[in-house]
């Protein structure tokens, strides 16, 4: 569970809020199969991110769906932003919660405070204030509402949190961004994020840090937002409830069950398209359905929730909080997942001006039976999988016949050259070929990466190569740091998406 921070309010948000200070700490979950060796990340932590798309059935469900199969709450809610509220469960549940759970049923727990958490915020009104009168009339904030729990107590409570309204200026490591906090007695942290994904608080009261469980975010729409229209853009505002990541919420249980779930979509992803006879354009005579290997899309839907600090902070840990959101959220993770290039959902696709990399995906593919539609397609996990397979596909076919024929004996390892693709285009996979020759590595001679001695370590990211003293790590010189990163994820995490007895 997460440790106590230091929290701080910020009455006016004209005001220099605290300094950001990372506020939970490091847990080690995954039994590592193998020697992860040091690097340096060349990314930042996201900041100002842009307006989520609102996909209307996606929010309902959200909204919706997982309220059917909890069981119900005792007590109401108003919209007083002070509110308590003290939950009474039943004789048979659980009582003590996270502090008396055996190990065993702490994700359980963590289950049931969620579902308590986004009933609860279903019944709050998220408040709008303008400021100015006329022309000059502007929404002062985005309205945030947080469901917050109390270990000690045992209750709930409600913080309203006011932030900037887009676009936000704010950069990770700069100045702290500016917010309002209502909430009568609760400190609050900002802690990282500004948008629907991300944007996480750690609050206490007293002594006490409180749990996060839920938050509800109103989604705005980006042509009113430039055009000023503020008034409209607060009337047609879309709440979701969502819960970003958060230290309470890692279990080692969320991690294995977020494994099993993209093991089980990306299975999925392929029997479908076996079933649909989609032929490959890369492998003449082959299936699309046997040209990329579960594990090898499972890994996409992590790397790209990944972020490149994080990774070179926490290493395996980083994965272990992306699988944790898909193990507790499952096909809700990552829809609202968006980057500074507009790229969209678990699979980060990207269609500017709906003539992009998703829209050539469903023309080329027509197999597939893509949804046509970007925003939709791209945040459903198990279509932006058949999705992203057609693209490997796509992307081999453009790649010399020497990388594509060892790819088919070895596509684990050789997995490299369309993940380097997919990171950045076939220029990625040249670039990629011309360093290993420059390394003098033979790409018949990759191997997956294994345990190494210290006194053999060198600095990653670099890939593996099997010679006459066995297998060992080649440093992978400097060409394109985001994919060189993107490589050395990819080859940290595919064995630990491997099958498990």
């Amino acid at each position: 569970m997460g440790a106590s921070v230091p929290t701080s309010r910020l009455k006016d948000p004209r005001q220099p809020a605290f300094d950001s200070r990372r506020p939970f700490g490091a847990i080690s979950l995954l039994c590592v199969a193998f020697a992860l060796l040091t690097g340096c990340a060349t990314t930042e932590d996201l900041g100002d991110e842009p307006e989520p798309t609102y996909v209307a059935d996606v929010a309902d469900e959200l909204l919706a769906a997982p309220i059917a199969a909890a069981a119900p709450v005792d007590g109401a809610i108003d919209n007083e932003p002070d509110e308590t509220v003290r939950i009474d469960r039943p004789k048979n549940g659980l009582t003590e919660v996270v502090v008396e759970a055996k190990a065993d049923d702490r994700h359980e727990v963590i289950r049931d405070l969620v579902v308590e958490a986004r009933a609860l915020l279903r019944k709050v009104e998220l408040p709008y204030v303008f400021t100015g009168k006329g022309r000059r009339e502007t929404l002062r904030g985005r309205p945030v509402a947080f469901a917050l729990w109390s270990e000690t107590s045992q209750t709930w409570s409600i913080a309203h949190v006011e932030i900037p309204r887009p676009p936000v200026r704010w950069r990770p490591g700069g100045r702290p961004m500016p917010f309002v906090l209502r909430a009568p007695g609760i400190t609050a942290q900002h802690v990282k994020g500004t948008g629907a994904e991300r944007l996480m608080f750690a609050f206490s009261k007293g002594d006490e840090p409180l749990k996060v469980y839920g938050r509800k975010f109103p989604v705005f729409d980006s042509a009113l937002i430039a055009k000023r229209r503020w008034r409209e853009v607060a009337a047609t505002a879309k709440p979701i409830v969502y819960l970003p990541f958060t230290a309470d919420t890692l279990d080692p249980r969320f991690v294995t069950d977020g494994r099993d779930y993209l093991r089980a979509t990306a299975k999925r992803a392929i029997e479908e398209l076996r079933r649909a006879a989609v032929p490959s354009t890369a492998f003449r005579g082959q299936l699309l359905a046997d040209v990329v290997p579960a594990e090898v899309i499972m890994t996409l839907a992590v790397i790209e929730q990944t972020d490149d600090t994080d990774f070179r902070r926490k290493q395996l840990q980083a994965f272990e909080e992306v699988l944790s959101q898909y193990g507790l959220k499952r096909e809700e993770a990552y829809r609202f997942s968006i980057s500074r290039a507009k790229a969209i959902g678990p699979m980060q696709f990207t269609n500017r001006r709906g003539n992009g990399t998703y829209a050539l995906v469903v023309r080329r593919c027509p197999g597939a039976r893509l949804d046509p539609d970007f925003e939709r397609g791209a945040t459903n996990l198990l279509n932006a999988m058949k999705a992203a397979i057609c693209l490997f596909d796509i992307e081999l076919k453009q790649m010399p016949s020497s990388i594509r024929d060892a790819y088919w004996d070895n596509k684990t390892v050789l997995g490299i050259f369309p993940v380097a693709a997919y990171n950045g285009g076939p220029r990625n996979v040249t670039r990629l070929r011309r360093v290993l020759e420059r390394m003098s590595v033979e790409i018949t001679a990759l191997r997956a990466p294994g345990a190494v001695e210290a006194s053999r370590s060198v600095p990653c990211p670099c890939v593996w190569r099997e010679g006459p003293d066995g297998i060992a790590p080649v440093t992978i010189p400097s060409y394109n740091n985001e994919n060189r990163w993107y490589i050395e994820k990819y080859q940290s995490i595919i064995n630990l998406l491997g099958e498990r007895s």
